[in-house]
């Protein structure tokens, strides 16, 4: 269907209902500062029914401007329900703005028909959405999606075939690999995988039962996660069992057939549809974001990218007003041709340290990679050593299991945390720079080239680049994980990426490279066996020897002023 000018006068055959959006909706919508001025007064029109690829009955809500004229269409389709905060959030905000906004829940999920499938379902039942859609008299042809987390994934799904009304899209905090989200280097991320488990069972049956659903996780956690086995011990925390929750965990390996189809990367590597990118540095698909960033710019695709200080929930609440802004300034440039709300550049980065925005041309920026080298007695240093001997070691007990703190959770615990109850444990090593006589500026990929020796040849370890003060107060920007299997307890190598960062180390400040076996329950805890963690019952400590031909590699920049 060809696409109507947003100015043009709609046409006698349909009749705006009369509803107004919830008192719930409107009164949240209240409670919001720092937004964009509202242009048209909404309507809604629940319940209707969109038949899924197979027929199922997908349950919609339409929500509109109460305005005579022609406007674009928002898809916005989630397994979390249609309630809040989705219901304020996407459903009236962007209607006030001159969007019909299509809310719509996914397969077996907030009353729709058939039976919820983490990923399975997706690109059928969007493109049957949109063959809906052409039907609907109030549809002019120029369709754009917006949405974050999963509802990120299913604007992916849509992509891999789009359609050509689709004109814009906005993937905030988004996800398209799910054994990502689940595993890093076939550790278990647990935590990930039993927040995930509680949203995806309970946040679409409303408010109240998702919140009891997380206290009782909260409440039962150290249960669960102190399990062994591992297999099965969330059934008591989520009130029963989860099949897809199961089959998730159960299953490592990405090369594993149960995964095949899951990552929906092939869409951005061809796709022609303007995409803008929104994350959080702790965010826990911030990396997910970076990759896909890539993929959309070698592609030629028209792309923006903001990068903020968020976790993946503050995003959406701290970070609204930007996050929201954003988002209707790329929707209005390519669904109305207004280009007035973008930014000049490409990017925008949150620099942490000093606490400033940035307008970048492109992620990341030319830079040049420096070494930071482990001495005994915890220094750090710029200086190569020549050899490969032994710095120091440490016992890494899965019984005692180093902790988890901060960084790219999805939990309440994310984001940047002092660090110092971590760093006063046994299990865990830190490395500190003298203090900074200039400042030091970090833009782009960081990673740790890590020289481990084992003696039960199986163990992980967990790197953390973190900044700390004048005072002492050692504070979390990146991390990464990996894990090792080494031989005759000779050392063995391996790069453990550490995510993406800006930062800016202040004059006086001190760079920590911090390296422990583990954080747990981020990652299941390694039985230190080479078993899996979901079936393990026996523990064992394991002795890793840290050598001085590791490294921790930083991308230097070229100064922020």
């Amino acid at each position: 269907m060809p696409s109507r000018t947003p100015d043009a006068v709609a046409g006698p055959a349909w009749v705006p209902p009369a509803g107004k959006p919830p008192l719930s909706s409107r009164m949240m919508r209240a409670t919001w500062r720092g937004l964009p001025a509202k242009r048209h007064e909404v309507g809604w029109e629940p319940g209707l029914v969109v038949p899924a690829a197979d027929g199922s009955p997908l349950i919609t809500d339409h929500y509109f401007p109460r305005t005579q004229g022609d406007f674009p269409t928002l898809l916005v389709r989630s397994p979390y329900g249609r309630g809040l905060p989705w219901s304020p959030q996407y459903g009236l905000l962007f209607a006030e703005q001159g969007f019909h906004v299509v809310l719509q829940s996914c397969r077996g999920t907030g009353g729709s028909g058939g039976v919820f499938d983490l990923w399975r379902n997706e690109p059928a039942d969007g493109r049957a959405t949109v063959s809906w859609l052409r039907e609907q008299p109030w549809f002019n042809g120029t369709l754009g999606t917006v949405g974050p987390s999963y509802l990120g994934y299913v604007q992916w799904a849509l992509a891999l075939d789009p359609p050509p009304e689709l004109k814009a899209m906005v993937v905030q905090v988004g996800l398209h690999d799910p054994y990502a989200l689940f595993h890093a280097d076939g550790a278990l991320r647990l935590e990930n995988a039993l927040v995930v488990g509680a949203g995806m069972h309970y946040q679409h049956r409303g408010m109240a039962p998702f919140l009891r659903a997380m206290l009782r996780l909260q409440r039962r956690l150290r249960d669960v996660i102190t399990a062994r086995p591992l297999r099965g011990a969330y059934v008591s925390a989520l009130g029963g069992e989860v099949p897809w929750l199961d089959d998730v965990m159960t299953h490592p390996d990405a090369k594993d057939a149960y995964w095949r189809g899951a990552s929906l990367a092939e869409s951005a590597e061809r796709l022609r549809v303007p995409t803008a990118l929104i994350t959080g540095w702790h965010d826990a698909l911030v990396d997910q974001t970076f990759e896909q960033y890539d993929r959309l710019r070698q592609a030629g695709c028209e792309t923006a990218l903001l990068v903020g200080p968020w976790t993946h929930t503050s995003a959406l609440q701290q970070g609204w007003p930007e996050v929201f802004t954003e988002s209707l300034a790329w929707l209005r440039a390519h669904l109305y041709a207004d280009p007035s709300g973008l930014r000049p550049t490409a990017v925008r980065v949150h620099i942490g340290g000093e606490n400033t925005w940035r307008d970048l041309d492109d992620w990341p920026p030319a830079t040049a990679a420096g070494s930071w080298y482990p001495v005994p007695g915890g220094h750090l240093t710029q200086q190569a050593t020549v050899d490969s001997a032994p710095v120091t070691a440490f016992r890494y007990d899965p019984a005692d299991p180093t902790p988890s703190l901060g960084g790219p959770l999805l939990s309440r615990t994310a984001g940047p945390r002092d660090n110092g109850t971590l760093e006063a444990r046994n299990d865990v090593l830190t490395f500190t720079s003298p203090p900074l006589t200039e400042p030091l500026d970090i833009l782009g990929p960081v990673s740790a080239r890590l020289s481990i020796s084992t003696d039960t040849g199986h163990a992980d370890v967990f790197t953390r680049l973190c900044d700390v003060d004048p005072q002492g107060r050692s504070v979390n920007i990146c991390d990464g994980f990996g894990r090792l299997r080494t031989a005759d307890q000779a050392p063995s190598h391996v790069t453990v990426p550490m995510s993406t960062t800006a930062h800016r180390f202040p004059v006086g400040h001190r760079i920590r490279w911090q390296i422990s076996g583990g954080a747990h329950p981020r990652y299941a805890r390694s039985p230190g066996t080479g078993e899996s963690p979901m079936d393990a019952t026996t523990f064992t400590p394991v002795r890793i020897t840290l050598h001085t031909d590791s490294a921790l590699v930083l991308p230097h920049g070229s100064g922020l002023a």
